[in-house]
């Protein structure tokens, strides 16, 4: 058997509307540099061979240019542009990915607006999707879950130690996570439209498998309120 390889996905095409900003959030400046830099930065560093940014269609000539040539981020071997939701943007980067020879055997997908990524989850991610064939990272919850109705009205306690709050990245065997893709596109085009809020969630939709959790980090935020900046510059403060 020959070496296994992997690739990542990096999101980046999402506005930002709740940072109340005309800049989307992984554009904004986190220590002096975009905060999408930093995701693209961990996997430039690690074991991961080959990146794929999906940035949107207005943003692709900036991403080459102002962080991927002007970082020497060399391991980005495109910018592709997203589509309309997530998901979409998702699939834009696994087509791109399946239509090179050899396609990955593995691929690791990750919100650029997680900035905080560090080797530490990506070897982890590499290792359990090695075993398990699909992990996402993630942490328990510290805090007391409560489900709620329309009303918001509480009908349920959720066993805090089986409640896990769920990041990137998320990995994959290619030909699994691809084939769920291709099968959510194919029911969306027949009329059936799914809400998925990550990939994760696209595979057990699909009923491709189970999805191991793996240990992320508190640290590990998304970028999501002006607040979560803030944080996100005292953890990188810290780490220097």
């Amino acid at each position: 058997m020959g070496k296994q390889t992997f690739a990542a996905i990096v999101l980046s095409a999402g506005k930002g509307t709740r940072m109340n900003s005309a800049v989307p959030k992984q554009y904004l400046a986190l220590d002096g540099k975009p905060a999408l830099y930093y995701s693209l930065l961990a996997f430039q560093r690690s074991m991961v061979g080959r990146v794929v940014l999906v940035a949107g269609q207005e943003d692709v000539g900036y991403c080459k240019q102002e962080i991927v040539e002007k970082y020497g981020l060399d391991k980005v071997e495109a910018v592709v542009a997203g589509g309309k939701e997530r998901y979409h943007s998702v699939f834009c980067g696994l087509s791109y990915l399946a239509g090179k020879d050899p396609a990955p055997d593995y691929v690791m997908i990750h919100d650029g607006a997680r900035p905080l990524l560090d080797d530490g989850m990506i070897v982890r991610c590499a290792e359990a999707v090695r075993e398990f064939q699909a992990c996402a990272a993630g942490m328990p919850v510290k805090d007391t879950v409560k489900i709620a109705d329309r009303e918001s009205f509480a009908v349920e306690t959720p066993d805090r130690s089986r409640v896990w709050q769920i990041q990137t990245p998320q990995a994959f065997a290619f030909p699994l996570i691809y084939q769920a893709y291709q099968k959510l596109l194919e029911q969306e085009a027949g009329g059936k439209k799914l809400r998925v809020t990550d990939d994760a969630m696209v595979l057990e939709a699909m009923g491709q498998g189970k999805v191991k959790l793996v240990e992320g980090s508190y640290e590990n935020i998304k970028i999501t309120t002006p607040e979560d900046l803030e944080v996100a510059q005292m953890f990188l403060e810290r780490r220097k």
